[in-house]
């Protein structure tokens, strides 16, 4: 089933006024499709990477690779070729043309400084998540505008319950999600992240035991929305702490884990500086911990990191369209009063979001909002506590109780 990606008119834009454009994600979030259904459109020639006799032709001579293109081409796959990105800066020097090259890359550039700089200036990133809810219900519900204007009038909607924790464990795969039954959409992602390792990993770095990354992610899965504690995931393995560190770095690069640093103010002194680690994607992880949605709904304690994570993912895959850039932190201080995900819009302005898995909220819920409503001042757009229940209603100035459904549902 094809799915609206929201994100199309956000590189067709990009597209119109910018010689290069990279659309970033990981494998099999649709990145492909995306870009040859827009190229297609435009008259876009297509080569991929993947093709062996297309990767020794540009490996040998990205110069002469890159002049002997069409005028509009999609590159897929380019991060195996890293000596392209200097071959489309001289080719972009000589004709910068907006559109000329559409590539598409399964490793975030941005965390190789010599690739990203090779093209500064000269090319735009859009980064491409796999599906969101808002997606696969057809509609963009715009709860980042609503949240930062702090448009949420009381109403009720229904609780989702049981199907909520089905939804965690399904993810966001379109791969995955073409099959029914869980224990097919389990087997996808475990040979997806077989595939990965032996072949992307193998290629960005000389690992000496590659079985070691497939159980480091699934000690990490186990971990998601927790505070990045590099000591506690080296444990397990008998690893140092720089090793774990860089195999960490590289999970970030195939966009297996995400690491979500703090929120910090000057107001502030005792903040707690850690990051929080979160996985890619929640149908991930719980098939790399082998539970499903029903497994999950009655691990209260698993199902209530899984559903941050969950909360997480969705709003950052929706910044992905949103024509005003976000960035996502958390907060916690020392008196340990946390907000699980922090917004940050424009030139400051702020909004939190706190996730329970339970139906009820009580006033006691909302103390970190209240923390970081008084740390951010003036810049303080809304706090919302999003939850399992029915009623969406006001806890205060700018406060609020929000269904977690509302992330995707008008």
């Amino acid at each position: 089933m094809n799915y609206p990606r929201f994100a199309e008119p956000r590189l067709v834009e990009a597209l119109e006024d910018t010689p290069v454009v990279l659309i970033q994600g990981p494998r099999q979030c649709g990145k492909t499709t995306l870009a040859r259904m827009v190229g297609g459109k435009r008259g876009y020639a297509y080569w991929s990477f993947d093709d062996a006799l297309t990767l020794q032709a540009a490996t040998m001579d990205p110069v002469g690779f890159v002049d002997n293109l069409p005028g509009r081409v999609i590159l897929d796959e380019v991060q195996r070729v890293p000596g392209l990105f200097t071959a489309l800066k001289v080719a972009v020097d000589r004709n910068r043309e907006p559109g000329r090259f559409l590539l598409t890359g399964s490793s975030n550039v941005l965390l190789l400084p010599k690739l990203a700089d090779s093209l500064a200036g000269r090319m735009g990133l859009l980064r491409l998540h796999p599906l969101t809810q808002c997606e696969l219900a057809g509609r963009d519900a715009g709860f980042i505008n609503r949240l930062f204007a702090g448009e949420f009038k009381l109403a009720q909607t229904a609780r989702l319950g049981e199907a909520l924790a089905h939804r965690v464990a399904a993810g966001g795969y379109p791969a995955a999600l073409a099959r029914q039954a869980s224990k097919r959409r389990s087997a996808w992602y475990l040979d997806y992240i077989e595939t990965l390792t032996q072949r992307d990993v193998r290629e960005m770095a000389r690992i000496a035991s590659l079985d070691i990354l497939p159980r480091l992610l699934a000690f990490a899965a186990g971990q998601t929305a927790s505070l990045v504690n590099i000591s506690d995931l080296a444990a397990p393995f008998h690893l140092s702490r720089p090793t774990i560190r860089e195999y960490v770095t590289l999970l970030e690069r195939v966009f297996l884990v995400d690491e979500l640093p703090p929120w910090h103010t000057n107001r502030l002194s005792r903040l707690v500086k850690a990051a929080k680690l979160h996985m890619g994607d929640t149908g991930l992880a719980c098939a790399l911990l082998g539970i499903d949605g029903a497994a999950l709904w009655r691990e209260r304690e698993r199902y209530g990191q899984m559903l941050e994570t969950f909360v997480y993912q969705e709003l950052r895959r929706q910044a992905g369209w949103n024509p005003d850039p976000v960035r996502f932190f958390h907060y916690r201080d020392k008196d340990n009063a946390e907000v699980d995900i922090v917004l940050e819009q424009g030139s400051g302005r702020v909004a939190g979001v706190e996730v329970k898995a339970s139906a009820t909220v009580e006033a006691k819920d909302f103390r970190g909002l209240r923390k970081l409503k008084e740390a951010a001042g003036d810049q303080f757009a809304a706090g919302v506590v999003a939850y399992d229940g029915a009623t969406c209603v006001g806890f205060g100035d700018r406060l609020f109780a929000v269904p977690v459904g509302l992330l995707w549902q008008v």
